[in-house]
């Protein structure tokens, strides 16, 4: 993430592409990575993501591992060793 930028949601900007079609987004980027889908219209729409691992994904699409995993974490005293295998 760009530091020192100031973010102002309603100033706009005329952002040109250069001879491979990429562009600068300057003072508007503040995140890392972006996805982007295209509107029937051209509009362009950037959302800021995150990169997850199928693990990761399939772990957050599960409400009731996610539940059980908040309630383990919540009492650490129910945590114990683990033994190491040969």
């Amino acid at each position: 993430m760009s530091a020192g930028v100031d973010f102002n949601p309603g100033k706009s900007a005329v952002i040109e592409l250069d001879d491979r079609r990429r562009a600068s987004l300057g003072k508007f980027g503040r995140h890392d990575r972006y996805l982007v889908r295209e509107q029937q219209d051209g509009t362009l729409i950037l959302e800021p993501a995150i990169v997850l691992t199928e693990a990761e994904a399939a772990f957050l699409a599960n409400p009731a591992l996610v539940a059980l995993i908040e309630e383990e974490r919540a009492h650490p005293e129910r945590l114990r060793p683990r033994t190491k295998r040969s």
